[in-house]
């Protein structure tokens, strides 16, 4: 299998950013899960749920990404990444760290 880098950018960079200054206890939790759940896409970039593209926000294909992957996080937070690839590697590009509230209104979810 190809080598995989994992590269945090744009919203994912500044939340991680964000989190890391943060004095929360609950935040440390959360750290932990990010760095755990990025050392998993090292070994399979595939680790997280595929969203389909029909359901991918349109901000991601202006930026260049056609596919987005979720991985669930402690506190009910998620991470959004998308995979690009040469045939020398392979390139997961963390796109976002999102609280529930923020995800379910980036997929346009409705509270019931």
């Amino acid at each position: 299998m190809k080598p995989t880098r994992v590269i945090m950018v744009g919203e994912a960079e500044k939340t991680f950013g964000e989190l890391l200054k943060s004095k929360k206890k609950e935040h440390s939790a959360l750290i932990n899960s990010i760095k755990q759940k990025s050392d998993m896409l090292k070994d399979n970039p595939h680790f997280g749920d595929p969203i389909s593209k029909k359901k991918i926000p349109q901000k991601y294909f202006k930026q260049g990404f056609t596919n987005l992957f979720r991985i669930p996080l402690t506190g009910y937070w998620r991470m959004l990444y998308s995979l690009k690839g040469n045939e020398v590697e392979i390139i997961s590009f963390i796109l976002e760290i999102l609280d529930h509230k923020k995800y379910e209104k980036l997929f346009g979810y409705k509270k019931s």
